[in-house]
């Protein structure tokens, strides 16, 4: 098995040398040798800012054919990156310095005029090659990490996993961890010599970072995006793209769009895998989006800790099945069904993940690593769930974000399931708030500009679809909601975002 992740890269450039690699924002191509080309010049620059074995790599971009050169040169001086995405502040940037302490922190500045701006600020030097351009900057006195020779000990990635502010936490992934997280990867969508991703995702997150890897893994082509839009998506699918990963929030957009000019459906004839991960699949929704395709929807399950992708489905166009499917790989999955708002009658419980893709702990916090791996090995995910009778597995919720309303569970991934099957409501996120002797239930939803639907529509919708319990008392209707840079709505900023319509009278 290959040791470290610039392995991967080595074998494609042998093997598909003139394959292109990464096709990028400016309609630039290239290949898997021209890639391995800019690694090695990538390579020089940090070696020529002090960047060794042990080290931690800051990297603040969006994304661009220069991220992957940096990656992978990373990987070859056995420096240990750390992923950042541009759009965060200076202030934000600053914590992350001082809790990951990086000895070389690299700014992509081809695409994104926030990592220009963070470059000026921190004064980095501007560097450029055939990875294109970008700027660095030594800090002194960072403090190395031990280094191992066996890849399933040598961290090669952290990623935090929660906010900037307060206490940061990372997750420090293996090589060991990440690679086996694209062979799985791989071996569910399969390869053909023809495949092109397209990968809007950040690379800055697990799920697009084990994209372009498996991308190496397959010797394929990736259409890289430096953030995500409907439209480039559109006419994306029209020339090339075979592989389609994604979170509901893009095809939403993408349906959206696409009635809004008069088609109906996807017919260029390329894709032959559609994936959907980061939130539950309503039933509707799902028949719309393989109505759509023409194809499959595939549903996954996945997490930072368990380097992206644990569990997925391969069902057949038409199947109901709304699981997240098996697991993928190596993985193993339990269920604790005494944990925080199990209920053992139901057969819900806490996922426990075990197997080679669980990540080694927390960045120098031993007593959270502690927390969350068991003496066995398994990570407790915080996320609530259960097994069918073909053994599949659903998720129920998040145990922080279970609302206890009159004594009664509601998990908030059903109540968004059902608003989401509503056509005017591309996405919504819902979450409890304290009130009096209890805890209720707000939802905000994310509409069309041109959408007349009203919070009362909607209470009229949910009324014959959900127990009264797990009905909202508030429904919040938006045309944007605080989102992540893959699309997934922030929860901890919707209540007070919204401050000022919550206030109104229901």
């Amino acid at each position: 098995m290959q040791n470290r992740i610039h392995d991967f890269l080595d074998e494609a450039a042998a093997a598909r040398g003139d394959t292109v690699a990464i096709h990028d924002y400016a309609d630039r191509d290239i290949s898997w040798s021209g890639l391995k080309q800019a690694v090695g010049e990538a390579e020089e620059a940090l070696k020529s800012f002090g960047l060794k074995a042990g080290d931690r790599i800051v990297m603040v971009f969006e994304n661009c054919i220069s991220v992957p050169a940096f990656f992978f040169a990373a990987s070859r001086l056995d420096a240990i990156i750390v992923p950042i995405n541009a759009r965060l502040t200076d202030a934000e940037l600053s914590r992350i310095f001082a809790h990951s302490d990086p000895s070389v922190v690299m700014f992509s500045t081809d695409v994104s005029e926030a990592a220009k701006a963070h470059a000026d600020h921190f004064g980095a030097e501007a560097v450029e090659g055939t990875f294109g351009q970008a700027a660095l900057m030594r800090r002194e006195g960072a403090e190395a990490e031990p280094v191992f020779k066996d890849g399933r000990e040598q961290v090669g990635l952290m990623l935090y996993t929660s906010g900037t502010t307060g206490n940061p936490k990372a997750a420090m992934l293996t090589h060991g961890n990440l690679n086996s997280a694209a062979l799985a990867s791989v071996k569910l969508r399969g390869r053909e010599d023809n495949d092109v991703t397209y990968l809007a995702l950040p690379l800055s997150h697990i799920y697009g970072f084990i994209a372009l890897l498996s991308a190496a893994v397959a010797q394929t082509s990736l259409r890289l995006e430096p953030r995500f839009d409907v439209e480039r998506l559109y006419q994306a699918l029209q020339k090339d793209v075979t592989l389609l990963p994604g979170v509901p929030q893009m095809h939403a957009h993408l349906f959206h769009y696409t009635r809004a000019h008069n088609k109906s459906k996807y017919d260029a004839g390329h894709l032959r895998f559609v994936s959907s991960g980061g939130a539950p699949l309503d039933p509707a929704w799902k028949r719309e989006a393989e109505a759509f395709y023409g194809l499959p929807l595939q549903n996954g399950y996945g997490l930072t800790e368990g380097a992206a992708g644990v569990c997925a489905t391969l069902n057949e166009i038409g199947d109901p099945d709304i699981s997240v499917g098996r697991p993928m790989g190596d993985c193993v999955l339990r269920l604790d069904l005494e944990a925080v708002g199990a209920e053992p009658d139901k057969g819900i419980g806490e996922i426990l993940l075990g197997g080679p893709q669980v990540m080694k702990g927390y960045f120098r916090d031993p007593e959270r690593t502690a927390e969350v791996i068991t003496d066995t090995g398994f990570f407790r995910t915080g996320d609530l769930g259960r097994f069918d009778e073909e053994g599949r597995l659903h998720i129920a919720g998040r145990s922080k974000e279970l609302i206890i309303r009159s004594g009664f569970n509601v998990y908030p991934v059903e109540v968004e399931g059902v608003l989401t099957d509503h056509p005017e409501v591309i996405v919504a996120g819902v979450v409890g708030r304290q009130v009096e002797g209890n805890e209720e239930v707000l939802a905000f939803v994310k509409v069309a500009k041109d959408s007349k639907v009203s919070e009362d529509d909607l209470k009229g919708f949910l009324h014959d679809r959900l127990a009264p319990y797990k009905r909202p008392s508030k429904i919040v209707v938006a045309t944007d909601l605080p989102a992540a840079p893959t699309g997934k709505i922030l929860k901890s900023k919707l209540i007070d975002t919204f401050s000022a319509q919550l206030s109104e009278p229901a």
